[in-house]
């Protein structure tokens, strides 16, 4: 049974324990490129820094390329419920809130499709 893991850090960590670190790197890759808003997540890039580089790419769309932003949540596929659930009094908070949805969603199809392939 699938278990969403409950912050980044414990979803950078599973992905890295069921080695599908890679794979879910090439999938945000894959996804922002699609959206047209690529992001060049070098294949060796550490988790940390991943985190950072998805946090201001996703803050700077929701400052300043709104439409673009939309976007991107409907091509990852993030349930417009957790969009709606969070508080977007503070910026910076919501971009690590949207940032830990799309990685989630973005988990989700790396994990399934190595699950059942």
């Amino acid at each position: 049974m699938y278990l969403a893991p409950i912050n980044t850090d414990l979803l950078l960590f599973e992905a890295e324990k069921e080695s599908l670190y890679l794979a879910l790197v090439e999938q945000l890759n894959k996804d922002f490129n699609l959206a047209n808003e690529s992001i060049d997540l070098a294949l060796r890039i550490t988790p940390d820094n991943l985190k950072s580089q998805l946090h201001e790419k996703i803050y700077r769309l929701i400052s300043y390329k709104f439409a673009e932003y939309l976007n991107l949540l409907y091509i990852v596929d993030v349930s417009e419920e957790a969009i709606k659930k969070l508080d977007g009094s503070d910026l910076v908070i919501l971009a690590e809130q949207v940032s830990f949805l799309i990685l989630k969603r973005e988990w989700q199809k790396v994990w399934f499709r190595n699950r059942y392939k």
